[in-house]
């Protein structure tokens, strides 16, 4: 692997060389700085308070140089001095030009310039090559054994990261396709390009093997650049996706906990600055926030883990699939434009949930849902759909027509008794998995992370199975429910 070179650590700069780095290359400092909290070494490095911090009375905390700033545009503006990163970007075409693909290339360029395997000059050295060198390992979900990944059986976060995986594995092959013919990439990166003949660019996550044979750079290279970007994107303003050295340090925290907030200057600069009534004691952490809404699942997929205070899964998202025996469910699978799903969410005092997918699902062709062919203007033909003979272009729409009907009652019913139905398979399957006690193969962050989400799932997952059955009760009292059961029959199956 490109990243380990001959030795494990060998990439690795200590954080008491942090700060020369940032000030050497512009960043300053306004009462922070950043290492491990005392008594919480184990958690890594943080931005900390020198002294007691009051807004009102600091400036910016800390200004980072946008050229600093990994993003698309300071991506471009280095490939102008590097050829070889201009020659990869190039041979990626719309993947290579997107926020995403260009800094992940740019990040795999800086590991490769680091390899001690590699000796002839690869790539330009810059001030981002030094600092990866001080970025910890993440523990992503995507980077976790097979048998710790087995420990989310049940979890919304276990499809989620089998389609991660699948889609870096995807990634990675395009990657090493688009770059084998590239001199120096086949020399460093795909030994020479033997056994590099066939382009299989296979889905299955089998080929991993197979990957990994084919050169010196392989697909844990790829799991880990992506983790590192994906760990550490902010959005900024007038920036977009970008990685923000140092203010990247900031650990997260939510609600009126979190002490600081980023933004640009009128310069393009990074800046972090204390929020408004804020008092941080010297010694105290100063934290952002990775994303208020965020929940139990995707802070782990994205973060490697939950906030200690959060005390719900908060958003949970179920997939939804259209029975088999509808009739119209491959016409419904070609046209939908809907996430095929449906949003759990925690209200406070209740559950929510949302879905464009659904109302789909539960109506056919006797309610007025139809599908038609019809000749395009270039003469290829498309399957257009239509709700009561009028033209129905968006399907994520399809509820606003529905709530004009008198018969609307009844399609929340179908829904309600859907959603609950699906609900009710997902707490089976997290019923049926019992891993036991931890094994010496299962590290203990993994393990910890998985029992949690688990509960905190099965949690929320409970609460809004009760209150669509509070819903369901409710809707059969409606008068257009009960006429409609009079017309149908008592033993009418709603689902």
């Amino acid at each position: 692997m490109i990243r380990r070179g001959r030795a494990e650590g060998w990439l690795k700069l200590p954080i008491s060389a942090f700060r020369p780095w940032a000030e050497w290359n512009g960043v300053s400092f306004n009462g922070i700085q950043i290492g491990p909290m005392p008594g919480f070494e184990q958690r890594g490095s943080t931005i900390i308070a020198e002294r007691d911090l009051a807004d009102g009375n600091e400036g910016p905390l800390m200004i980072v140089p946008r050229d600093l700033i990994l993003s698309l545009e300071s991506v471009q503006t280095f490939a102008k001095a590097d050829q070889q990163l201009k020659e990869v970007l190039n041979s990626l075409d719309d993947f290579g030009r997107t926020a995403r693909g260009a800094i992940l290339v740019f990040l795999l360029m800086q590991v490769t310039i680091s390899c001690p395997d590699i000796s002839e000059s690869t790539g330009v050295t810059n001030p981002l090559t030094e600092y990866i060198k001080f970025l910890p390992d993440e523990l992503l979900p995507t980077l976790w054994t097979e048998e710790e990944q087995d420990l989310l059986v049940g979890t919304t976060l276990k499809p989620a990261v089998r389609a991660k995986l699948n889609s870096l594995l995807r990634e990675y092959e395009r990657f090493r396709i688009a770059t084998k013919h590239i001199d120096w990439c086949k020399k460093h990166w795909w030994h020479g390009g033997e056994n590099n003949d066939e382009d299989n660019e296979d889905d299955d996550l089998d080929a991993n093997d197979r990957a990994l044979e084919q050169g010196r750079l392989a697909f844990e290279d790829w799991m880990y650049v992506d983790a590192m970007y994906r760990s550490r994107a902010l959005e900024f303003p007038g920036i977009g996706d970008c990685m923000v050295p140092c203010v990247d340090m900031a650990n997260h925290s939510s609600g009126e906990a979190t002490a600081a907030l980023y933004e640009t200057d009128r310069d393009g600069n990074g800046v972090l600055l204390l929020r408004e009534g804020k008092l941080i004691k010297a010694k105290g952490e100063i934290t952002i926030t990775y994303g208020d809404e965020k929940g139990a699942c995707e802070m782990i997929f994205s973060y490697g883990f939950i906030e200690d205070s959060m005390k719900s899964a908060k958003v949970i998202f179920l997939d939804l699939d259209i029975p088999h025996d509808d009739p119209l469910r491959a016409a419904k699978i070609a046209v939908t434009t809907a996430a095929p799903g449906f949003r759990i969410f925690d209200k406070g005092d209740c559950t929510g949930w949302e879905s464009d997918f659904v109302w789909l699902v539960c109506v056919n062709e006797e309610d007025g849902l139809s599908f038609k062919l019809a000749q395009t203007i270039d003469g290829e033909t498309e399957l257009k759909s239509f709700w009561m003979d009028g033209d129905l272009e968006d399907t994520s729409k399809l509820r606003d027509l529905l709530q004009t009907h008198a018969l609307w009652d009844v399609y929340q019913l179908r829904a309600v008794s859907l959603l609950q139905n699906r609900i009710e398979a997902q707490l089976q399957a997290l019923n049926e998995t019992d891993h036991g006690e931890r094994n010496a193969t299962i590290r203990e962050i993994p393990w910890m992370l998985a029992d949690r989400l688990r509960n905190l799932e099965m949690e929320l997952l409970e609460r809004a199975y009760s209150d669509l059955e509070d819903q369901k009760l409710v809707l059969l009292q409606s008068e257009s429910v009960r006429r409609y059961l009079g017309i149908a029959g008592e033993e009418e199956d709603f689902t």
